[in-house]
């Protein structure tokens, strides 16, 4: 599968911004997707993961409920709605697919390029 996400920019702490991330291929439904950032000079970190029909979500604790993710099989394509920004949220965000549930917090089998994220204060 190939990811292309998109959305990134520069905003200010408080706003909000929505992530996208379309994939290739037909099998996109049978993927969990995930979406991990990484910001200056720290490693990557995972952010949140859904499974394959969107029932189960799984969040870090650092963004658990400013940000929500959802998917649209019909699309292929996996979203992710972040409010209430902080400027530690700033860093190139990855979407990842994998066939694995409960998703690993280590990594994904496959990533998109990122798309950064810049949050002013």
């Amino acid at each position: 599968v190939q990811l292309q996400a998109s959305g990134g920019g520069l905003v200010q702490a408080g706003d909000s911004l929505r992530l996208s991330c379309a994939a290739s291929g037909r099998t996109f439904s049978s993927y969990v997707m995930g979406w991990f950032r990484q910001a200056p000079g720290k490693e990557r970190e995972f952010v949140v993961a859904i499974s394959r029909s969107g029932k189960s979500i799984y969040y870090a604790d650092s963004v658990k409920g400013r940000f929500t993710i959802s998917r649209d099989n019909a699309k292929n394509t996996v979203y992710l709605q972040m409010n209430s920004l902080k400027p530690e949220d700033t860093a190139i965000y990855y979407c990842a697919a994998d066939r694995r549930w409960p998703p690993l917090l280590d990594g994904m089998d496959y990533w998109g390029q990122g798309t950064l994220v810049t949050v002013s204060s």
